[in-house]
């Protein structure tokens, strides 16, 4: 055996002797506290107006910016043309 081989062996023999508590630093042992869910949103509730604005929306195939824009003058009764 080789010196390096005989120096890594020792090490090995000796990590996996050592009692369980002393081969893991306290720092290590703590635990992380426990994760919160952020709390729910409550629920909103929709008016006819909104429901009925977004099933047109949804009708249309609109999407993000034209989608809102499309909905806020749906609900101000300003119903805009079909693209």
């Amino acid at each position: 055996m080789t010196i390096k081989s005989l120096l890594l062996a020792a090490s090995a023999a000796l990590l996996l002797s050592a009692p369980v508590g002393l081969s893991i630093p306290a720092a290590a042992q703590t635990t992380a506290p426990a994760a919160t869910a952020p709390a729910p949103k409550p629920q909103v509730q929709r008016t006819p107006k909104s429901l009925e604005c977004s099933k047109l929306a949804d009708e249309r195939g609109l999407k993000g910016k034209e989608r809102k824009k499309f909905r806020s003058a749906c609900k101000k009764g300003k119903t805009p043309s079909p693209t």
